[in-house]
């Protein structure tokens, strides 16, 4: 009879507890129908009370509050929860660098504008109607210099722009000082291609074709990494999980809410494991990522100093100006040296009835570039400061990739210390946490990634940010990389970083500066003299020509 007591009581006690646990699990069961039905799912999915997990795919199959229907839509949901960070985080960094790019292309469309204005006003008012009737000239080396901008060498060979503006200025202003003679065609060609030869324009050209390079190419590669920047991150972020990630995360987030405890959140270190693992084949772009912003904050400093874009536009004028003074003042020596090489010309018919020299006379005053009057950009800045606010973004944007993990798993998404889910129970996470990259993931606990096979979108971005930062680089030394290979740019004196050679002083050659007051170029009023002697009557004679036809071209409205 005593065993048989022992056995009643046993036996209640066993049904007593039975009862208690299906009444606790029926319990928890409602606070998952809560749970599940704030994430906006059908509360009438969630069963009343605990029911046998057999079937789940993900979850423990003990005792739980979800079925295999809950299961599929919480699936679907943790995919949703740890790709919503990772857009958010990429979001931001697109419209960071998507911003910085159109603000400063947009200060170099905006200073190309100014310069050419700025050239303009200054030519009118010092040249008059020399200027106007010549205009186009420079009109077409702007549109030629934005063109570069915008297309590089694919568009417009530099080297080969300046040639011709040069030379087409030489054939125009030789014209112009020696209006006594005519001059066919043939003759013509035969004095450019003698430009470089003569050198009318003093040093300006070799100066101001260093540093157009130099800041065109520095400039435009630059904004062409910001504008890139955001297409990868786009790219790389849309990468879809795989399905082993999406199983991963539907056990780290929601298999606590089928053992009936919703609050319960993962360990950090779990997390980091899952993360790492789903984030495997973006961490691998982290080296060129990083690559890429390091050549950017290189040549950011380039555009703050020596291949400063703003420098260069801004007192274009002055120097083209200063190139047409030189050409004035030697305009005597370069013809002498035209006619020793491509003969004498025939004397003009019509020269002969024009006015005298005392008649008329070339009264035109160069007006010196003031820096008080320095162009105001559409973007309401400079240069300076754009590189400042854009190098700490670049900065700031190092080694997104590798941290990704750590910056999900933070916060109010994991739970410290040991209270956490550690994937089956509320306990201490024990698996060691595995490092980024793909080749770490062959030893990840928590997501199983073939190693074998890299993702090929993320893979091809790797490319393109290597490419980019080959293009970089070669900025950085003032060469556009796809003129670089060109045999026929690549040789000759003048290379397209500047240097003449490679012992060339560059501390000399990197900077061709405007004074803060530039010294005032000066227009030479020749005059005329006389002399017994037959050389000093020739050189007197030549002197008054040259004056005579520049005054004609001033008076030549009042003419007609």
């Amino acid at each position: 009879m005593k065993w048989l007591l022992v056995a009643c009581v046993a036996s209640t006690l066993a049904v007593s507890w039975r009862s208690a646990a299906a009444e606790q699990k029926s319990k928890n069961c409602n606070e998952v129908r809560a749970a599940y039905s704030s994430k906006g799912f059908n509360v009438n999915d969630v069963p009343n009370k605990g029911v046998n997990g057999a079937p789940l795919k993900v979850c423990p199959q003990g005792f739980s509050c979800c079925t295999v229907e809950m299961e599929e839509k919480l699936s679907q949901q943790s995919h949703s929860e740890i790709k919503a960070p990772v857009l958010r985080l990429s979001t931001n960094l697109q419209s960071t660098f998507r911003l910085r790019h159109e603000h400063f292309d947009k200060f170099f469309r905006e200073l190309l504008k100014k310069a050419e204005a700025s050239l303009h006003n200054m030519f009118v008012r010092t040249y008059g109607i020399m200027y106007v009737q010549n205009a186009e000239l420079f009109k077409n080396f702007f549109e030629d210099l934005t063109k570069y901008y915008v297309s590089g060498s694919a568009a417009i060979n530099l080297d080969s722009m300046l040639s011709e503006f040069w030379a087409d200025l030489l054939e125009r202003m030789f014209r112009l000082v020696n209006v006594q003679y005519e001059f066919s065609d043939s003759y013509m060609e035969c004095v450019s291609r003698h430009t470089e030869q003569l050198q009318p324009f003093g040093d300006v050209p070799r100066k101001l074709r260093i540093q157009l390079t130099r800041a065109f190419v520095a400039a435009r590669t630059f904004t062409r990494g910001l504008a890139l920047m955001p297409e990868v991150v786009n790219k790389v972020s849309t990468v879809s999980a795989s399905p082993s990630c999406v199983r991963a995360a539907m056990k780290m987030l929601y298999c606590p809410y089928c053992s009936g405890q919703v609050a319960l959140k993962p360990c950090q270190n779990y997390c980091l494991n899952v993360m790492r693992g789903c984030l495997a084949n973006q961490a691998d772009l982290d080296t060129e990522w990083n690559n890429l912003l390091d050549a950017m904050l290189s040549l950011a400093e380039r555009l703050e100093g020596p291949f400063n874009f703003e420098s260069v536009m801004d007192p274009i004028d002055v120097k083209l100006s200063e190139a047409i003074m030189n050409m004035q003042e030697n305009s005597m020596q370069v013809s002498q040296k035209v006619f020793q090489g491509c003969g004498q010309p025939k004397p003009s018919m019509a020269f002969r009835s024009k006015r005298s020299l005392k008649e008329t006379g070339f009264t035109g005053r160069f007006r010196p570039y003031s820096p008080d009057a320095r162009p105001t950009t559409a973007a309401g800045t400079s240069l300076d400061r754009l590189t400042s606010d854009v190098k700490k973004k670049l900065k700031h944007a190092k080694k997104f990739w590798s941290t990704l993990p750590e910056t999900v798993c933070a916060g109010e998404r994991i739970a410290p210390g040991d209270e956490c889910w550690n994937g089956t129970a509320k306990s201490r996470y024990e698996s060691v946490v595995i490092g980024n990259g793909l080749a770490n993931q062959v030893s990840n606990p928590d997501v199983d990634v073939d190693i074998t096979k890299p993702d090929v979108v993320i893979r091809s971005q790797i490319a393109v940010l290597k490419e980019m930062t080959s293009w970089l680089k070669a900025a950085h030394s003032g060469n556009d990389i796809t003129v670089e290979n060109d045999d026929e740019s690549s040789g000759g004196e003048e290379s397209g970083s500047g240097c003449d050679s490679p012992s060339c002083d560059t501390d000399r050659d990197i900077y061709f500066s405007t004074p803060p007051n530039p010294v005032k170029p000066r227009v030479n009023l020749v005059q005329g003299g006389s002399s017994s002697g037959g050389t000093a009557l020739q050189g007197s004679m030549a002197l008054a020509l040259c004056s005579l036809a520049l005054a004609l071209l001033l008076l030549a409205p009042h003419l007609r």
